[in-house]
């Protein structure tokens, strides 16, 4: 592989700082979300719109990862305890709102 093979893959790929590839799976996604307990979870109804507000966020890469926190939206979103890390409060109003 040629050096400009391997940068072409690492741009289309990767994360910047190594070759690892960074997308998850919807499996991955799957496997970590059941992992969460029951009276730690939000509803599914409050699940899907926070997971809409992230959708139509220019932060989110990959449509899994924020770009803000390095999490994955999809287990983010699910957990009664967090909240939008958008430096902007006018992007977490959009969150908060959902309430």
């Amino acid at each position: 592989m040629t050096i400009t093979e391997s940068v072409s893959k690492r741009e289309r790929d990767g994360c910047k700082g190594c070759s690892a590839d960074v997308r998850v799976t919807g499996e991955q996604i799957e496997r970590l979300l059941s992992k969460i307990k029951a009276d730690a979870r939000v509803s599914d109804e409050l699940y899907a719109k926070r997971l809409s507000a992230c959708g139509g966020c220019a932060s989110l890469a990959y449509d899994t990862t924020c770009m803000h926190c390095g999490c994955l939206v999809q287990v983010r979103a699910k957990l009664k305890d967090k909240g939008c890390p958008h430096p902007q409060q006018a992007v977490r109003e959009q969150w908060e709102a959902i309430y």
